[in-house]
């Protein structure tokens, strides 16, 4: 059996190792003659002398990241160590913008996603402040770059409108990638007791099978405890139903190359009234507005719940994955409005995830550092660090070498043991995640791997053929991002606000053209054009 150094040095042997900008500013990047620094274009490490550098990321609370294990290979493995500076993620976006204001910045920002807006990111760039990289993936960066010819849509979202490329992205390419957010799930023994063998393809459909589990005891206890369908407040429940109405956001969503503001629209109206409807009955959660995840996991551990909503079933409801493999995601749903099942889809790409800063000593190193994580060994290195990290190869009964978790290895604890020992925690890491192999807890019980061959199964029938993105990965403009940062907390702190109201009858559906016109009054017509503007701009690209 390889050991854990042997295997390190392998990973390391095997890394191997556009868009002609529009606008140009005297601020390039360093060449690697010029900063003295010989970094090598293929193989480890990446450079021969050590380079010293310094990270900012956010900071997911489980571990000081100079202790954590994957980044000690890694560092190993690249002669490139880091100094990191780790505020906790409550607090990234103040401490990064106070570090963009005084001008003391870190040699490279990992994991900022949704932190650095693109507007920050197209205005700092114009000022020299983030290093170009468009010139430099195709020869420090090869396996982005050969991921970006495969498929173009990834540069076109990276690139800005000044035709350059700041931030390196995530790029999920896995079963689960497509998912907008976690699933909802049935609960299957519910089903199997009701005696229900199809799911509800519409709305009403749907509704007939709530009553169900509110009246006919499908838990067994003889008491009528059982709540149809439950969430904290409406996360998870909205961008499922909400597509049998026709909608994919609740926000701004392009249609046909249109923009609108789905919460605005008569669809919206519909999936409110229904909604509310389901709240009168005592279909949906009564404490959906007031209850935590623990309360809710609580409730389904309990057997209480009909539909829910959770990354897997089993996080919920306290069953092994063998037992999860009973409850059936959900079944998009068409309505009277939309004979069209859809759901929204994820993009499966963040950007700002890797941004280079003007005084980096060697952009070209820094490039090379991240490229190795658009692989699926460098993928599975940070996100699961190496062998004894959390997992190590043993062989099972049949004599084969399979991949387990390590004795001390506490399944219900799977992602605070991997914030231990992985920066890919809690936030957007750049790389390729591809369907990585899956790990087992008993090598000689592949539930593991049937549970991940039913979860891309359920996802390819049910939600590939129905997902649509909302709305794509444009770039604002500075001045357009401002405009819309003004409006865009106040609109949707009101929408969020009337649709509770509205659904569980707080507000009456009659008061609906009011609400509209209070929004319009929020200068949605100027809103919504902005993002018309950005998409027109995209779409020509």
């Amino acid at each position: 059996m390889l050991t854990k150094k042997t295997r390190l040095m392998m990973v390391g042997l095997l890394v191997s190792g556009v868009l002609v900008g529009c606008g140009s500013n005297d601020k390039k990047a360093k060449d690697s003659k010029d900063s003295g620094i010989e970094v090598n274009e293929k193989g480890m490490p990446i450079v021969k002398e050590n380079l010293k550098m310094t990270m900012m990321a956010p900071g997911a609370g489980v571990a000081e990241w100079k202790d954590l294990s994957m980044l000690k290979d890694y560092s190993k493995m690249t002669n490139i160590d880091f100094k990191y500076t780790t505020p906790p993620l409550s607090d990234f976006a103040t401490k990064l913008n106070l570090a963009f204001a005084s001008g003391d910045l870190p040699d490279i920002i990992f994991g900022a996603g949704g932190n650095l807006s693109s507007g920050m990111e197209l205005d700092y760039g114009q000022q020299g402040i983030l290093v170009e990289l468009e010139d430099l993936i195709p020869k420090y960066a090869p396996n982005l770059n050969k991921l970006m010819d495969e498929d173009p849509s990834i540069r076109k979202s990276i690139t800005t409108p000044d035709g350059h490329i700041y931030s390196l992205p995530s790029v999920v390419r896995s079963s689960t990638g497509i998912w907008p957010r976690w699933p909802l799930w049935y609960n299957g023994e519910w089903l199997e007791n009701l005696d229900v063998k199809e799911l509800p393809k519409t709305t009403e459909e749907f509704y007939k099978l709530l009553v169900r589990f509110r009246d006919e005891d499908p838990n067994g206890n003889g008491k009528k405890d059982e709540i149809p369908i439950s969430d904290e407040k409406m996360d998870s429940i909205r961008p499922w139903l909400m597509g049998a109405f026709g909608m994919k956001d609740q926000g701004i969503e392009e249609v046909d190359g249109k923009v609108r503001y789905a919460a605005m629209t008569d669809n919206y109206k519909e999936f409110v009234t229904y909604m509310n409807r389901l709240y009168k009955e005592g279909l949906l959660d009564s404490e959906i507005y007031s209850q935590s995840e623990e309360q809710k996991k609580g409730k389904g551990q309990d057997d209480r719940l009909g539909v829910f909503a959770d990354w897997f079933s089993y996080f919920s409801t306290g069953q092994t994955e063998a037992e999860g493999l009973k409850n059936p995601m959900f079944q998009p749903l068409t309505s009277p409005v939309s004979k069209k099942a859809v759901v929204p889809g994820s993009p499966r790409l963040v950007r700002g995830t890797f941004v280079i800063t003007k005084d980096n000593p060697s952009p070209e190193a820094s490039l090379r550092w991240a490229d190795h994580f658009y692989t699926e060994e460098g993928y599975e290195l940070l996100n699961r660090g190496t062998e004894g990290d959390l997992w190590e190869y043993v062989k099972n009964d049949k004599g084969e070498e399979v991949k387990v978790y390590t004795k001390n290895y506490d399944v219900a604890k799977a992602e605070e043991n991997r914030g231990k020992v992985s920066p890919s925690y809690g936030i957007n890491v750049p790389g390729l995640e591809p369907d990585l192999e899956p790990i087992n807890v008993d090598p000689n019980d592949p539930g593991s791997v049937e549970f991940s061959n039913f979860i891309a199964k359920e996802t390819e029938e049910k939600i590939v053929p129905n997902a649509e993105v909302p709305f794509p990965l444009i770039y604002l403009t500075k001045e357009e991002q401002d405009k819309v940062s003004a409006t865009s907390t106040d609109i949707r702190t009101y929408v969020e606000q009337m649709e509770a109201k509205f659904i569980t009858g707080v507000e009456p559906i009659s008061n609906w053209d009011k609400y509209v016109e209070t929004l319009k009054s929020m200068d949605m017509d100027a809103f919504v054009k902005i993002y018309q503007d950005g998409y027109d701009r995209w779409a020509k690209s």
